[in-house]
Formats: structure tokens, sequence, C-alpha cells
């Protein structure tokens, strides 16, 4: 079974819109019959990431159940937990039968990050957190049940890192400078900026091995930009490792080979 399509945009505006202020504090189920939502994943278990450009779509998979069998999703919507900023409405909606009693409707949102300056009267960027859901499933026999706090999910701000080892190559035993710089999305201006303050692994693997270690942790400066030296015992690549948080995306530097002369 195939839902309605609809086109999403980030604004502020009445009606059917995707980026409105909803109300976070009030959460309720409520409905009529046996109808439920018993699982719901977002994202395959993913965080939502956004960058500056690309669009982004992302499936909002729902497990309902009811004993006449399910008809489908009539209402989707996602928001900020902490700012009520968030969706009110979905791309696209299709259901697939489990069994008689039992289908998994999948709701497909869409962001295009052009549409996000100007969509708020303060910072886009505070979206960026752990996010809800919402959904209002209906059933064959007419029950239905509006359902709120169905899951939760985080909309992380997409992030890049950079990583140079010189001098290359560097004598055994002599000092390295291993340098790179932390950016995340903006997404007033569809930027990157640096990211200031933030701990960043570094990180080594010696030639010949799969696997990476941790060697240190270093603080970003003002503009992102990360410095320090280390002693060269053997050959091997250099990376930068940066775990995230709550708002941005984890990432990892492409690793710099270093040999020794």
């Amino acid at each position: 079974m195939r839902g309605r399509t609809a086109r999403t945009a980030w604004i502020l505006a009445s009606g059917t819109v995707a980026l409105t202020l909803l109300s976070a504090a009030v959460a309720h189920a409520e409905g009529r019959g046996d109808i439920r939502v018993t699982k719901t994943v977002v994202n395959g278990g993913n965080n939502v990431i956004i960058g500056t450009s690309a669009r982004v779509s992302y499936p909002i998979a729902i497990t309902i159940r009811d004993n006449s069998g399910v008809k489908g999703l009539s209402d989707v919507s996602v928001f900020n937990k902490t700012n009520g900023w968030g969706f009110s409405d979905w791309v696209d909606t299709r259901c697939e039968k489990k069994s008689s009693t039992t289908s998994v409707c999948t709701a497909t949102m869409t962001i295009a990050p052009a549409w996000l300056p100007g969509s708020m009267p303060e910072d886009v960027n505070r979206t960026a957190g752990v996010w809800q859901v919402n959904a209002t499933v209906k059933a064959n026999d007419g029950d239905y049940w509006i359902s709120d706090h169905i899951a939760e999910f985080k909309m992380k701000r997409a992030s890049k890192l950079t990583a140079n080892a010189a001098p290359e190559p560097v004598a055994k035993g002599a000092k390295l400078t291993v340098t790179g710089k932390l950016s995340r999305a903006n997404w007033e201006d569809l930027k990157y900026h640096g990211y200031a303050g933030q701990d960043v692994k570094l990180q080594f693997k010696k030639a010949g091995t799969a696997h990476y270690s941790s060697v240190k942790t270093v603080k970003t400066g003002d503009t992102g930009q990360l410095t320090t030296k280390v002693t060269a015992t053997s050959a091997g690549s250099w990376r930068w490792y940066f775990p995230g948080t709550t708002t941005t995306a984890r990432v990892v530097s492409v690793g710099d080979a270093v040999n020794l002369k």
C-alpha cells in the first residue's frame, strides 16, 4: 500500500509544513480500538547527518498491529525535543504487510540544506540534537491511535577532519609534527566552520598492521586547528579521530603515511 507524496520544506507557516513550532512538552497517546505501534526504527538505527549541500532522505519504519489489519499512516511528525522545532509532514509512505494483523509502514523524510537559512527566527543550528517521532496510525476496521514519542533519534551537523604529518620522511627518533583541522556544517550560511574546544584523538597505525590505536588527545583551537608533536619510532600512518557530540557527527581523517629515512 502506498501513501501520499508531499514536498518537504523548512519554513515557518501555517498548514502542512515541515519546520514548525510544535509543543515538545505535551505527550499523549489516544485513539480508539486495539491498534498500536509496537516498534519504530529511524534511519536504520543511525544518526541523521546533514551537511551544507546534499539533500538527505531518511526512513522511519513503524511496525503497527491491529486485529483487523493495518490501513496505514495518516500523519508522521518529528521534532527537536529541546526547542520544539521539527517536521509535520513526510515525503512518501509505503506499507508492507507482514501478517493478517501486522504491517511495517515506512515514512521517508527529506531535508535539503538549501531550505535551512531563514527558516527560523533564531539560529537554525539549534535544531541539531535529540529528536522524537510522533505518528497517527489507522486500522481496516476504523480503529486509530495517535502515538507520541514512539522513538528518538539524533539529527547532527556534518563534520570534516584533516590530517598532515611532517616532515616526510622523518629520521627514526626525531620529532614529527601532526596538524589538522576540525570543522562542522553551519546551517545558517551553508559553509563549514572550525569547531573550537573539542577533544580529538591522534591515532597511529604501524606500517604492515591493520588497526589504528590512540596516542594522545588534543583540544582544537579557536579555528578548529590541531597541532602536536610526537616521536617517530617506526613508519606508519597518522590520523585524527573525533567521536562526535550530541549535535555534531563523528568523523575520522584520512591517514597520512610517513616513512623513516
